[in-house]
């Protein structure tokens, strides 16, 4: 078992506490972590090696610092940690968005310091969007917490190699669909640092090369698996109905959507967070 402590500059605006609170409430990929007054303190997987990695992050002013330890690759998984947290992204334009676009100023003022995160890696991501597929959250949602208990590292989702040799006892093709995904990520092709390297377009085309990966997986993965900060989802209904409640009718997504460059999956997470406050 080793250790790393490395610290980072933050460019432009961010907040872990904030991040933190709707990281903790996304069904999805929630965190699991034990919350410390100074931060957070979690476990996941390294998407490069599978090693589980133990993680405490914690914010000082424009600084972040982050502690990794594991058997594993922790250069790798310190540079996970912040894409998760989309702290990886020079953020100094974000508040450009909030002065073409009187939605999104409503946002950031009402979520200072917030950045998209979610999942721990693509691979869990892709995992999500076949459990959801033809099932409601919450059943997704619990089927994804008995193999955490059951196939999980201690808090850390279940790595490939298990996925792939265990005998699943899931509706429909969703067991043939899961093998594929493992099979895929012990493959390389999921991991955050090879996505993020590519075009957003061919990274999804990678994704649905995979058995059981959709149009709307595909997004799901690279949006909020790998964390692209400038992606707009083209297949999520849910979203489109948000737009046309807070723009109306009068333009296209394409002409709303223009003002949020380069932060167009940043803009997108913002409108589904309201959602939530609203609700």
């Amino acid at each position: 078992m080793t250790r790393l402590e490395t610290v980072h500059e933050i460019v432009g605006p961010w907040s872990l506490a904030t991040s933190k609170r709707f990281w903790e409430g996304f069904t999805p990929g929630r965190l699991v972590s034990q919350t410390q007054a100074a931060g957070i303190h979690t476990a996941f997987l390294c998407d490069t090696d599978w090693q589980r990695v133990d993680a405490v992050i914690t914010q000082d002013g424009p600084s972040v610092r982050i502690v990794v330890e594991g058997p594993g690759e922790l250069d790798a998984a310190t540079e996970q940690v912040r894409r998760l947290l989309s702290i990886d992204i020079d953020g100094r334009g974000w508040p450009d968005v909030a002065a073409r676009d009187g939605v999104i100023a409503d946002a950031q003022a009402r979520l200072s310091g917030f950045r998209p995160c979610g999942f721990f890696s693509p691979y869990e991501a892709a995992v999500w969007s076949v459990l959801t597929q033809r099932l409601a959250v919450r059943q997704a949602a619990a089927i994804k917490r008995r193999l955490l208990q059951q196939l999980g590292d201690d808090g850390a989702f279940p790595s490939p190699a298990t996925l792939r040799a265990e005998s699943l006892d899931l509706p429909g093709r969703k067991a043939e669909y899961l093998h594929a995904i493992a099979e895929a990520a012990l493959d390389g092709q999921l991991a955050g640092s090879r996505l993020r390297s590519l075009q957003p377009a061919d990274a999804m085309a990678g994704v649905q090369s995979i058995l059981g990966m959709g149009p709307f997986s595909a997004e799901l993965v690279v949006i909020r698996g790998a964390n692209f900060p400038d992606v707009l989802p083209r297949n999520e209904s849910h979203l489109k109905d948000e737009i046309a409640k807070r723009y109306g009718g009068d333009r296209s997504i394409d002409q709303i959507t223009e003002a949020w460059k380069p932060f167009r999956s940043w803009a997108t997470v913002h409108l589904r967070a309201l959602r939530e406050l609203d609700k």
